[in-house]
């Protein structure tokens, strides 16, 4: 049996998180969307090769979906294409590597299927799960792997709902911590370090060798990934590995991705004064979230100069640099420079030399794909970036 996890032409409804990685790449919960495909059909053997929609939230009901078909078939939902089971020989004639519907499965002899499956379209849809794939995560690893052990308690800090804090290999935990468990279990990966007097809340989950600064709350419905560090206040949120928050403000119902730094007080508005529905403009569309909470949703590099102020639903692309008083533009093209009175382009090369410089001193060598890749993205925002100085 082989699982492939495809991409299809609803990826760019996923911009700017997608620019920089694949979409199962993303994260919602301790897993990111592949890691989720892979646990859940690990746990089953099928005679056939399996094709997942890498927007999808895998669960046991998709699985018990797919084992149903008891030959090849394709599995939609209001004409999505969600998985396709198919015949190993068939198999070889599907490209990955490009977007996939159910037309590229036409010729084939195929029953067509509806399923009920829970897909991650726009990027407020991994924040507003993200509590929930927290504890449906953690129970998937308590049941998988014998290196989520319960924590112990540690002297000085203080533990509601012991039961629910996992606490991995060499992590430090600095008196005067709470972790309260009580809504939501807390893991704790190998490596943390939490400073004195922080209070983190659970569901939420610290990654790998990430620090969390004195003081700070983190708040439930949060996913802090690896070698990031974490000050002020955050609320359900993602951040992706290797970015850093620590300094006071907030950043709430917000998706930050890699190498991202926000500057000392960077806050973000994730509520309408008229608690109205946050629109957000994605792709060059402004859409509805159908959501009254929607924060910031930045891309990989990007930067925020100290007491930066975000309004609800913005959308900043790829190594840019905001910064200057007042509210910027709430869609911020990639390669941008500058705030509230105006960007302009940034130069790539400066961009490059930046990007190398940070993940250097994370001791991450910037490879010539990675570099390609960047360049690759400048060129392909120019048309973003149109009438910029």
């Amino acid at each position: 049996m082989a699982v492939l996890v495809f991409e299809d032409s609803d990826r760019k409804k996923l911009l700017p998180l997608v620019y920089m990685r694949k979409v199962h790449d993303l994260k919602c919960g301790v897993l990111t969307l592949k890691e989720k495909i892979d646990a859940y059909f690990s746990k089953t053997n099928f005679h056939f090769t399996i094709f997942v929609n890498g927007r999808v939230l895998a669960d046991d009901e998709l699985v018990s979906s797919v084992r149903a078909c008891k030959s090849p078939c394709l599995l939609l939902q209001d004409g999505v294409l969600v998985a396709a089971v198919i015949d190993n020989k068939m198999a070889g004639e599907i490209n990955i590597e490009k977007p996939l519907d159910q037309k590229a499965f036409e010729g084939l002899e195929l029953d067509k299927r509806t399923v009920k499956a829970r897909l991650i379209t726009y990027p407020w849809d991994l924040v507003h799960n993200n509590g929930k794939e927290l504890i449906a995560d953690t129970e998937l690893l308590r049941l998988k792997s014998a290196n989520l052990r319960t924590g112990q308690m540690i002297i000085g800090v203080n533990m509601t709902n012991k039961r629910d804090i996992f606490v991995g290999r060499n992590a430090v935990i600095k008196p005067g911590v709470l972790i309260d468990a009580e809504e939501g279990p807390v893991v704790i990966d190998d490596g943390v370090r939490i400073l004195g007097n922080a209070v983190v809340m659970g569901p939420a989950y610290i990654g790998k060798e990430s620090i969390i600064k004195a003081g700070a709350k983190i708040y439930g419905g949060t996913t802090i990934g690896s070698h990031c560090k974490i000050g002020g206040e955050v609320e359900a949120s993602v951040f992706h590995a290797y970015s850093n928050k620590q300094h006071e403000g907030f950043i709430g119902h917000s998706y930050i991705c890699e190498w991202v730094n926000l500057g000392a007080d960077t806050n973000n508005s994730d509520l309408k004064n008229n608690y109205g529905n946050v629109k957000v403009l994605i792709n060059g569309h402004n859409i509805d979230s159908g959501n009254m909470f929607a924060g910031l949703f930045m891309g990989d590099h990007s930067k925020s100069g100290i007491n930066t102020m975000f309004n609800t639903g913005t959308v900043v692309g790829v190594s840019s640099n905001i910064f200057g008083p007042g509210f910027p533009s709430k869609s911020i093209p990639s390669f941008a420079w500058g705030g509230s009175s105006g960007f302009a382009e940034y130069n790539i090369d400066k961009a490059v030399e930046t990007a190398r410089a940070v993940m250097k001193r994370r001791k991450v060598e910037m490879t010539s794909k990675y570099e390609e890749q960047f360049r690759k993205l400048f060129a392909e925002t120019a048309h973003e970036r149109k009438g910029l100085k």
